[in-house]
């Protein structure tokens, strides 16, 4: 029986063979829709392997391990950080515990199923506790400091919400017949420590693809530390890599909507159309305006193996979806999807000292730097540095500071704007720049900066923060809709 094709680099085009799958939190907590629509729907046989599944936590369980992704509401991790105390995490740990046991009982009929998975969920949960009570006592004595440990911490509690999942998963393919295994990347309990790469070509090693469906944790553990690194797109760089090592043909991304030309809770749902066939620069450019389509990192990997990315809407399974890949190109020039930051701040530095003089400008970028103030994007001419960046006030007014220390010649100032984008695979034609402008103007909004990149895969507008919808909807209109190409681009089956 052939067994995975594990390397270390994949550079050439995959051959025909297995797919690797991810399934985001908010598709995992539509059991139901999952099984029908991905996991099993009508396959049967040898139909249902050859796949790889790597899987989210449920919707909400990280936010309660870690913190919240949008209100920042402290969970576990949060607590533990900031409390001199057990109690405040040792309660919140309690309510992980009490959301993961509501998820079994929502989504397990079997009773033999319920219990392994609650003492699955127990023995984690206790486990995760008594190390966080040990750590605490041992930091307690002045040699051992808690933030030196944090990092660890953080990783330990990541990896509950992805075993929780992917455990219950594999219990539910078993219940119905298939020969689903538990790949468990999360290190539990383990006394080595491993690279990424070397923990996935250990898990990997024996099993076989064409009788076994992997279900795969999306939190792996290992020597570079995923969370401090990516922070919350861990997953899909274990997804990534996992494709890449074991030569998969596509790797395919299971959301809860499709990835389409604006979001329809701006432009009216009727208007909005799904995007085809794109490129990872597209990829790329959606990355940089907050709407991942997969994580930068992730998508390196694949792009350097030369595999194409599918995102597919778990909940229409016969629609094809959006195919990404490295040649990927729309058949005639047009936009592709309309998108932004609705609230960034505008830094601008003011200094005659920079006109003519090479490196003046580098404590603008060191300062920059060193207070981690994404810059979405920026505008240089002969005496002003303008950044556009997304970051919280508190660190912003810091970096501002420390630019009139250390630059008491600039001018600083800052005000609350929104970026919007015109994003697509192939912009080379047409004078989308030119009818974006007239548009914009025609709608009564004001442009404040504005700018039309060499490489011909974005257009990028500065409006007010207060018309960033209305700039949505004015682009959309003349760039999308007016423009369309009715000519539906072909797109291969997903695997």
């Amino acid at each position: 029986m052939p067994k995975t094709n594990l390397k270390a680099e994949q550079t050439k085009t995959p051959e025909p063979g297995h797919s690797v799958h991810k399934i985001g939190g908010t598709s995992m907590d539509e059991v139901e829709a999952v099984f029908n629509n991905i996991l099993i729907g009508d396959r049967e046989g040898a139909d249902l392997y050859n796949r790889i599944f790597v899987v989210s936590a449920y919707s909400g369980m990280t936010d309660l391990l870690l913190e919240h992704k949008k209100t920042h509401e402290p969970g576990v991790f949060s607590l533990y950080s900031s409390s001199e105390n057990e109690w405040a995490w040792g309660d919140a740990l309690n309510k992980v515990g009490e959301a993961m046991h509501k998820k079994n009982q929502e989504c397990l009929e079997d009773k033999a199923d319920l219990d392994l998975a609650n003492r699955f969920v127990e023995e984690r949960i206790e486990g995760v506790r008594s190390c966080l009570i040990d750590l605490h006592r041992l930091c307690s004595f002045g040699h051992f400091q808690l933030p030196e440990h944090l990092a660890t911490v953080r990783e330990m509690l990541s990896s509950l919400g992805e075993a929780h999942s992917a455990f219950n998963t594999m219990l539910l393919l078993k219940r119905r017949g298939v020969n689903s295994i538990f790949v468990d990347l999360s290190g539990w309990r383990e006394s080595h420590s491993l690279t990424l790469d070397e923990r996935i070509t250990e898990a990997f090693a024996e099993i076989d693809l064409t009788q076994q469906l992997p279900i795969v944790t999306g939190y792996a553990q290992c020597e570079e530390g995923l969370t401090g690194i990516y922070g919350r797109g861990y997953s899909e760089v274990t997804f990534s890599r996992i494709a890449c090592l074991t030569g998969a043909k596509e790797a395919i991304i299971h959301k809860e909507f499709h990835l389409s030309s604006a979001d329809p809770k701006i432009v009216p749902a009727e208007d909005i159309r799904p995007i085809g066939v794109t490129n990872y620069d597209v990829a790329d450019q959606l990355s940089n305006m907050g709407m991942e389509a997969i994580h930068p990192k992730a998508a390196k990997g694949l792009r350097k193996n030369n595999i194409p990315l599918r995102i597919m809407n778990t909940f229409e399974p016969n629609h094809e979806g959006t195919i990404i890949s490295e040649d990927g190109k729309s058949d005639s020039s047009k936009v592709e999807i309309i998108t932004g930051l609705p609230s960034l701040y505008e830094v601008e530095v003011y200094d005659q000292d920079i006109v003519g003089t090479p490196g003046a400008a580098n404590p603008v970028q060191q300062a920059f730097s060193r207070f981690k103030l994404w810059t979405v994007s920026k505008y240089i001419n002969a005496n002003t540095l303008t950044h556009y960046v997304s970051a919280p006030l508190k660190q912003i007014r810091r970096c501002i500071d420390e630019l009139e220390q250390k630059c008491p010649s600039a001018t600083v100032r800052t005000r609350k704007v929104a970026v919007v984008s015109a994003i697509g695979s192939n912009l080379a034609e047409g004078q989308f720049f030119e009818t974006a402008v007239a548009a914009l103007s025609q709608a009564g909004i004001s442009l404040i900066a504005t700018q039309k990149p060499s490489r011909n895969v974005d257009l990028q507008f500065v409006v007010a923060e207060k018309d960033y919808d209305a700039t949505i909807r004015t682009l959309h209109k003349a760039l999308v809709e007016i423009r369309a190409n009715k000519v539906k681009p072909a797109i291969k089956k997903a695997a």
